[in-house]
């Protein structure tokens, strides 16, 4: 695909995946699919195959990744001994391929060192003006520079929480607990549990950076559908 053409890739890592059926159908709706390694036999066990595979290749099944091969699926290889996580690679390959709108799963959930390290890759200098998100089947991940809208049902719970130290001048619309002009800080959990009040909602802060969590509600209601 030529650089700056792809409106969204999704990226699949080797994290568990705690609701594939919602994944799936995430996956469904993706242009392109870039797997992490040992995220490629996620797909694999449901017929899936990624675009492109990154990776130092120690997680993949040998088998798959000879399938993988023979399909022509794109390959970039790196060496094990590396200062970047596949996830990390993954990610930045996604940006050289001139993705507008990323989606990362299979990055939370398993070891917690991993979860937050691609937590903090949301982070990237890169990634500002871009929409990017991780998805583990229950709640989505963002993190806000500026400004950012969330999108859903009222009764949905948004959490905000400071990214990195203080997040100062924080305006809320569309939240059941607003925030005027305001601060959160690190190391207190303020934040947590807002409400969505309708469909939308908007945050603007002045300083800093916000993870914002988003759990619908219709997800908690029925955590296995």
């Amino acid at each position: 695909m030529p650089k700056g053409t792809i409106p969204h890739i999704v990226l699949v890592l080797n994290g568990p995946w705690a609701f594939p059926e919602r994944l799936l159908a995430l996956l469904a709706e993706a242009d392109c699919i870039i797997a992490a390694d040992g995220g490629a036999n996620h797909l694999a066990e449901y017929g899936l195959y990624p675009h492109v595979l990154v990776g130092d290749m120690d997680s993949i099944s040998p088998a798959l990744l000879q399938s993988l091969e023979e399909r022509g699926c794109r390959i970039v290889r790196f060496r094990r001994e590396k200062d970047e996580t596949d996830g990390e690679l993954a990610l930045r390959e996604a940006l050289a391929l001139g993705a507008r709108r990323v989606t990362i799963l299979g990055a939370l959930g398993g070891r917690i060192d991993h979860a937050l390290a691609n937590i903090a890759l949301l982070a990237m200098p890169a990634l500002d003006g871009l929409e990017v998100s991780l998805f583990d089947g229950l709640s989505w991940v963002s993190l806000v520079r500026r400004e950012a809208e969330v999108h859903g049902q009222a009764g949905d719970l948004v959490s905000l929480i400071p990214w990195g130290g203080d997040a100062l001048g924080i305006t809320t619309e569309g939240l059941a607990y607003p925030l005027r002009d305001e601060p959160l800080y690190a190391g207190a959990a303020r934040g947590v549990s807002n409400v969505l009040l309708g469909e939308r909602a908007r945050i603007t802060l002045r300083e800093g950076r916000l993870l914002v969590i988003h759990t619908p509600q219709a997800h908690l209601e029925a955590p296995d559908a």
